[in-house]
């Protein structure tokens, strides 16, 4: 259950909608076809402008919300707002909007016209997330798997029906079960060896890449994760794309430390601890003008602290963000290109199922 917005949108002639009487004979025009859906329809409100064009408010027994601008420009835009209960059927189907769009954009001599399904807003569960350059992707969701409240984030698990459990954080997408070309991508299978080799995880609470990890026979693996929730939440959930790795804190193989991985970064160091492949699972690169914030900040200390505990021929792994976030990316690469000892990189890329977009991945050693 939840409001549903239904958008029409048509482009006219921007001779037909520049004088008052032209814009009322496309809001009568408009009424007329709405009427043989809304067999109920009144006018609540009309406002015209000579400046700003026509805006009315119709309703259908005050349940039905419809509201239509016409501007001065040659735009017209109808939203249709109502509540569906659920077990009820639409004001609206597919069908019905198809074909008012078609009759409209006919009768008012439209350049292009175009409807949106649905808008769902307000129900129990989101189905809308952003990708990286924040355009809005609906999602077929159809069960709160898991919702709980860590001491640092919001913690979901959604069921998709082609996606498998997803894991959301504070209403970002972090993965899903179809997601296995992220970690494979992430951590270069096939090009990068693990056999014999130290390693150390920032972040990784689902458990994904330290699965993975462990079946290239690495000798011992250290995840810093400060979210004891995400990784039980994970554990219970998610167990397709983590295996049983987060059962345990400590094996022969790996050890999972809960806690700030800043603060172990900090005591590695002091212990002249040294790995051969450090990875960066943590905070997506921030959509932003500049390099400033306290997210940037967060960046440049995981620099800085990851350089000083790699071996001179280590190499650090991150994700970066979509790549259509072009400057974002650039601003992280100038931080990489700022770093001293000099350090270079190259990338890979992979569209990742969950996030609907292409990725870019960044492998970065000592120049």
């Amino acid at each position: 259950m939840a409001a549903q917005t239904i958008l029409f949108d048509f482009t006219l002639d921007a001779g037909k909608t520049a004088t008052s009487i032209q814009r009322q004979e496309v809001a009568r025009i408009v009424r007329n076809e709405l009427e043989h859906v809304f067999t109920q329809l009144e006018l609540a409100y009309s406002m015209e402008s000579m400046d700003n064009g026509y805006f009315s408010v119709l309703h259908e027994n005050k349940e039905t919300i419809i509201t239509c601008r016409i501007f001065q420009q040659g735009l017209l835009t109808i939203n249709v707002e109502y509540y569906l209960a659920a077990g009820k059927e639409p004001v609206l189907s597919l069908d019905t909007m198809r074909t008012m769009e078609l009759i409209l954009r006919q009768k008012l001599d439209s350049d292009r016209s175009k409807y949106l399904p649905p808008i769902k807003r307000g129900g129990y569960i989101d189905i809308y997330m952003t990708s990286s350059d924040e355009r809005i992707i609906e999602y077929d969701i159809d069960t709160l798997v898991y919702e709980a409240r860590s001491p640092f984030q919001k913690i979901q698990i959604l069921h998709s029906k082609t996606l498998g459990n997803m894991l959301i954080l504070d209403e970002l997408q972090n993965i899903a079960e179809s997601d296995l070309i992220y970690t494979e991508t992430l951590m270069g299978r096939g090009i990068e060896n693990y056999e014999g080799k130290e390693i150390c995880i920032l972040g990784g609470g689902d458990g994904a890449l330290l699965y993975e990890l462990l079946k290239e026979k690495p000798k011992h693996v250290v995840m810093l994760e400060i979210d004891e929730l995400v990784m039980q939440a994970c554990n219970k959930y998610l167990s397709s794309i983590c295996g049983d790795v987060l059962e345990k804190r400590k094996t022969d193989q790996y050890e999972i430390i809960v806690g700030d991985c800043v603060d172990y970064m900090k005591k590695f160091i002091a212990e002249g601890r040294k790995f051969d492949y450090v990875f960066g699972d943590l905070t997506d690169i921030p959509i932003s003008d500049a390099p400033i914030g306290e997210c940037w900040d967060f960046i440049r200390t995981i620099f800085e602290h990851s350089f000083q505990l790699l071996k001179p021929d280590g190499k650090y792994l991150t994700h970066g963000n979509g790549t259509s976030c072009l400057e974002s990316l650039q601003l992280f690469e100038e931080q990489l290109r700022l770093l001293k000892p000099k350090v270079k990189f190259t990338t890979t890329k992979a569209f990742v199922p969950s996030f609907m977009e292409e990725w870019l991945f960044y492998q970065v050693t000592f120049a």
